[in-house]
């Protein structure tokens, strides 16, 4: 398939996880991709693996901390200009930490809202005005089953996944008539580089019992990014062109 042709996109957390398969997939389907991370060694597994499958000329990569309004400013200023314009916005990067609530510093909370929420609404901002100029535009926006479901240990964390998926029905809602769509992908039980290792900060007397709904109904274990890749690639896309407006869960039916 090569549904990304002439299709210039930006995805933000592309240095590791999900951003990073999905921009290995919009590349394999003949997009140009600008790849920004805070992760200066993420960006360059990216490279590398795009230069392995003989993508990298239609790559670029830019080191970027979404919760900086000036150097999200002029990220974007700077790769709309290389890719001459902008169809798709996919906004991957985040960050999960957990903790009891009443343990839950002033700070953590913000620093999470600050990149999670906050780092997501800069980056549509600026990319706007690009976007609105762009063929059948896109924003890809993520929230995660956080958002609707009860996740213990995960106040902060859910608040920003929340307010990410309201915020996209607003956007969808408010642009649509100039031919934007906005979608949320809602992935759960996914095993990304957020979640390598363990769930971040998780109490050590967390109680397990409350993370019953974690484990998949289809499958024998978590699925990989590339899994998410997939429906964002569709959603992206001429595909998922009657889509606006709402979230899809990806989630293997963990909260049926």
């Amino acid at each position: 398939m090569n549904r990304f042709d002439g299709r210039r996109t930006l995805i933000t957390g592309a240095g590791s996880g999900i951003g990073q398969a999905t921009a290995h997939r919009i590349l394999a389907e003949g997009g140009r991709v600008v790849a920004a991370d805070v992760d200066a060694s993420g960006l360059r597994v990216t490279a590398d693996r795009a230069a392995a499958d003989g993508t990298a000329g239609r790559l670029e990569t830019t080191v970027l901390d979404i919760a900086d309004e000036t150097a999200v400013r002029t990220a974007v200023a700077t790769a709309v200009a290389g890719l001459g314009g902008l169809d798709v916005l996919v906004n991957a990067a985040g960050i999960l930490r957990a903790s009891h609530t009443h343990e839950t510093s002033l700070a953590d909370f913000n620093e999470i809202i600050s990149i999670n929420l906050t780092g997501t609404f800069l980056m549509i901002r600026e990319s706007l005005p690009a976007l609105l100029e762009g063929r059948a535009p896109v924003v890809v926006n993520f929230s995660s089953t956080s958002a609707s479901f009860a996740h213990p240990y995960m106040s902060a964390y859910a608040a920003s996944k929340g307010g990410i998926q309201s915020m996209t029905h607003a956007i969808a809602s408010e642009y649509g008539k100039q031919g934007l769509r906005a979608v949320c992908v809602a992935p759960g039980s996914i095993a990304s580089g957020m979640t390598s290792g363990g769930v971040p900060g998780l109490p050590e007397d967390a109680d397990m019992s409350l993370f019953s709904k974690l484990v998949p109904a289809i499958g024998e274990g978590f699925a990989s990014p590339e899994t998410v890749a997939g429906v964002i690639a569709m959603l992206a896309s001429q595909d998922g062109a009657f889509i606006t407006g709402t979230e899809i869960r990806i989630d293997g039916g963990t909260h049926m």
